[in-house]
């Protein structure tokens, strides 16, 4: 028998930490658990799972102003009661979170609801109790932070979007990313007004260009009112609210204001120095290709390493480090080919390389098209699709897929598995499309748009 308590013991109980305790506890493994939030992670409690509820609202509403088009004369959009909308999300919240727990329970992993932090290379405080373990995993996750501006206290982060009262009449969102962009759409379509205040001149920086360009036309379209080239300088309290002022003296004055600025690793006040372990940048734990930091037997996965914040791979690295210390199958979780999506209203999705990325490597040849849905141009509502393929002029592998519209990120998932089996652009060509779908479009494309590279 070990000389320690655990041969695992994971700090984190979020979708990676529970992954990879659940699983090396099936392959034999004594496995601990410490979570001092909520189980389940920020996904789940403050993230994808109530966003994604509350982007279904939005759509609920946009949908009952649509029904009149195909002939449901009863249906009209109303006022949107809040607190049913939060009462069934945090129920959903609440029940999800409650199966993580379950399922190490049932894997007989031992948990704790406590913070834990090093006393030495093997030894950890759980909650005031002394734990030993072999080998220790780091799956903390990461938060919101505010910028360092006058006034930032009187913002409020992603976290509180899910302990509002009501929503708010008027709100300005900051940042440009996924998270902004998708918390701007699903206010927007619960009935706020939206001011969007981001510094690029496009949003979504880092995805394809003509992905980001759709977006930028797709939230116009939703009403939602873009402040582009700004950033922002201070809050400050006034008699309207609270008046937002950029760099530029450009001012805004709304109910709230939502930062969605940045997110950074929990590594703080895990007394990483008594192990002798290094953060990096805004505090990430740098590991190798394994996950392993600078001590041989202390792993760190997910969003405290800062390498792709995306839940599915921190989900993919605990499920592979189970594998690889205990169940005998030594292997890496891929960071290549990582399909994502943007919940916005309508969602956007990704993988494979943009042409922005393929054109520094290789020529390539675009196929893209544009096109109203058949949904939306019998109720005259300005949505459009977009849909694109990165194509190796040399190879025809088709190196990335791109989309903004309805179902996009359903979608995604299935062209993911092509494209990570390394699919050419016959095989999209030889495969028969469902009729009619939009989906179909991503085996039609047969004329070339343009060439690249």
């Amino acid at each position: 028998m070990s000389a320690y308590d655990f041969d695992l013991f994971v700090i984190g109980g979020g979708s990676g930490g529970v992954r990879c305790a659940r699983i090396s506890a099936g392959h034999g493994a004594r496995v601990g658990v410490a979570e001092e939030r909520f189980w389940g992670g920020t996904c789940v409690n403050v993230g994808c799972v109530p966003k994604k509820i509350m982007v279904n609202a939005g759509e609920y509403g946009l949908w009952a102003e649509e029904g009149p088009a195909f002939g449901w004369t009863g249906m009209q959009a109303g006022t949107h009661d809040w607190s049913v909308l939060a009462k069934a999300r945090d129920g959903e919240v609440e029940r999800l979170s409650a199966i993580y727990n379950r399922l190490l329970t049932n894997a007989g992993v031992t948990s704790f609801d406590a913070r834990a932090t090093f006393i030495d290379a093997h030894t950890l405080d759980v909650g005031g109790k002394r734990v030993t373990a072999e080998r220790i995993l780091i799956a903390t996750g990461g938060h919101a932070v505010k910028p360092e501006i006058p006034g930032a206290d009187l913002g409020l982060i992603s976290d509180d979007l899910f302990t509002l009262k009501a929503l708010p009449k008027h709100v300005a969102v900051v940042g440009g990313g996924y998270i902004a962009l998708e918390f701007a759409s699903l206010l927007r379509a619960l009935g706020a007004e939206v001011e969007l205040v981001y510094r690029q001149p496009l949003p979504l920086r880092g995805f394809d260009h003509d992905i980001r360009e759709a977006m930028r036309d797709a939230l116009d379209h939703l009403g939602i009112r873009q402040h582009a080239g700004h950033e922002v300088a201070r809050l400050d309290q006034v008699a309207g609210g609270i008046q937002l002022t950029t760099v530029l003296g450009h001012t805004v004055t709304t109910d709230a204001v939502m930062f969605a600025t940045g997110r950074e690793p929990n590594s703080k006040g895990l007394n990483l120095d008594a192990v002798d372990i290094l953060t990096g940048r805004f505090g990430a734990i740098p590991v190798d290709a394994h996950q392993t930091t600078r001590q041989p037997h202390i792993f760190a996965i997910g969003d405290v390493t800062d390498q792709l914040n995306l839940t599915p791979v921190a989900t993919a690295q605990g499920h592979a480090l189970a594998d690889t210390l205990f169940g005998h199958k030594p292997r890496m979780a891929s960071l290549k080919n990582v399909p994502t999506a943007v919940f916005t209203i309508p969602p956007a999705a990704t993988v494979g390389l943009t042409e922005e990325e393929a054109v520094l490597q290789e020529p390539v040849d675009i196929y893209l098209t544009r096109f109203t849905p058949m949904r939306h141009t019998i109720s005259k509502r300005t949505r459009r699709t977009v849909m694109k393929l990165v194509v190796s002029r040399a190879t025809r592998k088709v190196l990335g897929a791109h989309m903004l519209g309805d179902d996009a990120a359903e979608m995604m998932q299935g062209i993911a598995i092509a494209i990570v089996a390394g699919a050419t652009k016959e095989d999209f060509d030889a495969t028969i499309g469902i009729h009619p779908t939009a989906a179909e479009e991503f085996v039609t494309l047969r004329t070339m748009t343009r060439q690249a590279g």
